[in-house]
């Protein structure tokens, strides 16, 4: 089980009685967690969940809570945090920063059938016209920067092969103008884990802790390279199309988008490539993560540069 800061009845009891939400009837640790403590918490008012962050401190908390909070009143699918009687999205529970949600329905696919991924275009483009109203803006931690440095850092550690991929998907990047393309709140990490499923409705998008401002289309490249691609590394054209004309219905896409497609795709694979091989060659001590194969974008990255021509024949 995934909880690093343990919680019991007697600490919840207190704590919660500041939040509306009445009589506590029963606290459940939740397994699926990977880099913050999850919580099961249902009273007679229903079922919610609680989060410590492990990783996160409380000054960085409150864009992402806030987010949530726009989003979710905006019809997105997504938990809303619930707020103390006083006003208060933010607490602190055992020494961590701690947040009450509404709990949602659904659960995780792992294998995400045509049907899903045209919900999941729809919904993520009606996230990105919901989050144009909200205020608050978020560096995006893993940005160019972060990639020209982590990139620099892991080089030498590579394969000649691999330094030639590398090589070529930072020159692509650099030779894009991604400032140029339609901007806004991106979600920036919404792979298969983090959506819920009712049947082919999506129930929930949850794990916002990457969202920040960004280009609408690495989200969706981001999203394409997990939803719709086969366990050699290729795209299956069927989920991108539907995902693409679904996204497109929504919030259609622009010349300079479709433009961009192609080159996009690699650079979205390269940013998860990039912090697998950190992962793997520098290792943090402490480190509530777990290191992930770099191999498995590395094959969606090779793909995506040889296969340029299949990538703009899927687009809408």
């Amino acid at each position: 089980m995934s909880v690093f800061t343990s919680v019991s009845v007697d600490e919840l009891n207190p704590w919660l009685s500041a939040y509306p939400l009445g009589t506590l009837l029963e606290l459940q640790g939740i397994a699926s967690g990977i880099s913050n403590t999850n919580y099961f918490v249902t009273t007679i008012k229903g079922r919610y969940v609680l989060t410590l962050f492990e990783e996160h401190s409380a000054d960085e908390l409150p864009y992402f809570l806030n987010l949530m909070k726009h989003l979710a009143e905006r019809g997105v699918p997504c938990p809303h945090p619930v707020m103390r009687s006083d006003g208060v999205l933010l607490d602190e529970l055992n020494g961590k920063p701690a947040a009450l949600v509404t709990c949602l329905r659904g659960r995780d696919v792992t294998e995400p059938s045509v049907t899903q991924c045209a919900e999941l275009g729809r919904v993520l483009a009606n996230m990105h016209v919901a989050g144009a109203s909200f205020n608050g803006n978020n560096h995006d931690s893993r940005d160019v920067v972060w990639r020209e440095a982590t990139a620099k850092s892991v080089f030498d550690l590579l394969s000649a092969d691999d330094q030639a991929i590398l090589a070529q998907t930072m020159q692509d990047q650099a030779d894009l103008d991604i400032q140029a393309l339609p901007q806004g709140v991106i979600h920036a990490d919404l792979f298969r884990d983090n959506v819920l499923f009712d049947g082919d409705e999506i129930g929930g998008v949850i794990d916002f802790y990457y969202a920040c401002r960004g280009a609408y289309l690495y989200d969706v490249a981001i999203s394409v390279n997990d939803w719709c691609v086969d366990a050699d590394g290729s795209l299956d054209a069927r989920r991108v199309g539907a995902l693409l004309k679904a996204y497109h219905a929504a919030r259609p896409f622009i010349p300079a988008e479709q433009f961009a497609w192609p080159i996009m795709l690699p650079i979205a694979a390269l940013r998860f490539w990039l912090s697998r091989l950190k992962d793997k060659h520098y290792p943090q001590a402490g480190e509530l993560t777990h290191a992930k194969d770099p191999q498995h974008f590395k094959k969606i990255l090779q793909w995506g540069i040889t296969h340029q021509a299949e990538i703009s024949a899927m687009w809408v």
